[in-house]
């Protein structure tokens, strides 16, 4: 894996900034809100620059139960080619739910939601994450995500569930170190013991947030600065691992470009911080490292889980190493890929029978073949999709469509999620239909989030927007005259089959490109 550096999440609003800032490797654009034959202008700038671009991926769904689309597949493939990207990413999540396989209707959520860590929800994960693998044309790394609520009956923790994801698939990890924090305070997970348990030489990059905390709960906003505890976990992922890229993120309520150049420094101590540690215990640096290191770092939180040593805490495994080349222990030095001849690379060797290509029924440097095992290990995923179907449904059901709380789940932490959902989605309509808001004034946010409560989004948030509006219009709202033949007007703009005027809707389409639709 090529070394990226540090770099920041470029969006629209903070693009300037972004073209400005010393000391940006890379930069991280929203997959969903670039157009592949119309890339904006600052990332073409910076790509001619030597800027690396990496499309990250909002949408896909890969811990969802059901088969991947093929058109977003397509389209994410188009825009890391576009982007001349050296590796695309997406999240360890489900994003919509029902359908056929549950005889239920088709829910979005709206929003990243996670997956069971149980056996079947890792079968089903596995195969998907297979299927984009051979879809895309550079290679994939997954993000572990951030929770408001835990399912009920977990098998194994995030750490072990991440290991055994690379160790099946070869896929590449993007660690959100902020995502931790956010589990630690929500869920009471250790983040040193994530860490511990993580293929640490799976990792293709971290990413860095800030949020907040509410009433107990801590919000993945990305609109806050990066507290103390997320840049601790970071030191501590620094002392285990020598990252190849880290990248801050930040979504709303953009500060001014000093503020996140301090930030940027402050990811950078940490960094430090964490190699210093890491080669006071015999590990050698980095070449980036030994270009770049200092021992300046000011003091920090105390690091959990340095002082008892645990976890990967010698040297990196060299770059290129697929996840599957372990360590004979963890407390042991890296091995031979047991599958790959000697002088070959990771990347030039097909050959690999490790248990992925098991799993799929082939042989080395031979054609897949079909035998009873194969289809009783069909037959095997298909009922675990089966569940897994069911079990998402259900709870995305109760947290936007009202239906009972499903056994085993924490009901006033899911009440919790089931607000944020609808004031994300309430938010993310504002930005794509900024007129709804201005129609409305301050009835708007109010008036959707009641409309929300008794009508679950089905496809996407245009779709949204516009039932929205027809909604009021059907219950005889707004009642002032003037603001619904307004509402009127702009809903008969875009619900035809053909805009009765053109310019609105190009406006319409630019600002839905642009929006954020998740993390």
């Amino acid at each position: 894996m090529e070394r990226l550096g540090t770099g920041i999440g470029w969006r629209p609003e903070i693009a300037d900034a972004v073209e400005g800032m010393p000391g940006i490797d890379w930069v991280e654009a929203v997959a969903e809100n670039v157009c592949p034959g119309h890339l904006p202008e600052s990332l073409r700038r910076l790509r001619e620059r030597g800027v690396t671009v990496v499309p990250h991926g909002v949408s896909l769904g890969l811990g969802g139960a059901e088969r991947l689309d093929e058109g977003r597949l397509t389209a994410l493939a188009e825009r890391a080619q576009a982007l001349g990207s050296p590796l695309v990413t997406e999240h360890i999540a489900f994003v919509r739910a029902g359908g056929p396989m549950t005889a239920s209707p088709r829910l979005e959520a709206g929003h990243l939601l996670p997956v069971p860590r149980t056996r079947d929800a890792l079968d089903v994960l596995c195969e998907n994450v297979r299927v984009a693998q051979a879809a895309l044309p550079v290679p994939l790394a997954v993000e572990n995500i951030a929770a408001l609520i835990s399912w009920p009956g977990e098998e194994m923790t995030e750490g072990q569930f991440l290991y055994e994801l690379a160790d099946r698939t070869g896929v590449r990890l993007l660690i959100d170190v902020a995502n931790l924090h956010t589990n630690h305070v929500n869920r009471g997970e250790d983040p040193a013991k994530a860490l511990a348990e993580l293929p640490l030489e799976a990792v293709a990059y971290v990413h860095v947030a800030g949020g907040f905390e509410r009433d107990g709960v801590w919000h993945d906003s990305h609109a806050h600065p990066v507290p103390e505890p997320v840049l601790g976990i970071l030191t501590d992922l620094a002392f285990r691992v020598a990252p190849p890229g880290v990248l801050l993120e930040r979504d709303e309520n953009f500060p001014e470009p000093a503020e996140l150049e301090g930030e940027l420094g402050a990811i950078r101590g940490a960094l430090e911080e964490g190699a210093v540690r890491r080669m006071s215990v015999g590990a050698e640096p980095c070449a980036e490292e030994r270009r770049g290191l200092t021992a300046s770092a000011g003091p920090r939180l105390p690091v959990p889980g340095v002082a008892a040593g645990r976890g990967w805490v010698r040297s990196p495994a060299p770059a290129g190493c697929l996840p599957h080349a372990r360590t004979g222990s963890r407390e042991g030095t890296p091995i031979a890929h047991p599958c790959r001849p000697s002088g070959t690379t990771a990347r030039s060797y097909d050959g690999c029978v490790c248990r992925s290509s098991r799993d799929a029924g082939a042989v080395p440097n031979g054609p897949a073949r079909s035998s009873p095992v194969d289809s009783e290990r069909g037959s095997s995923l298909e009922a675990a999709r089966q569940r897994v179907a069911l079990s998402q449904a259900a709870l995305l059901s109760a947290l936007v469509a009202g239906t009972p709380v499903p056994e085993g789940f924490d009901r006033v932490r899911l009440a919790v999620q089931a607000r944020a959902l609808a004031g994300k989605r309430a938010d993310v309509v504002a930005k794509v239909a900024p007129e709804l808001p201005q129609i409305l004034g301050e009835g708007f946010r109010p008036a959707f989030l009641a409309y929300a409560n008794g009508h679950p989004m089905t496809g996407g948030y245009r779709r949204d927007a516009l039932a929205f509006a027809e909604h009021l219009l059907l219950t005889g709202r707004p009642e002032q005259p003037r603001v619904r033949r307004e509402l009127r007007e702009w809903w008969l703009d875009r619900s035809g089959p053909a805009p009765r005027s053109r310019r609105p809707v190009v406006r319409w389409a630019r600002a839905t490109r642009r929006v954020v639709l998740g993390r």
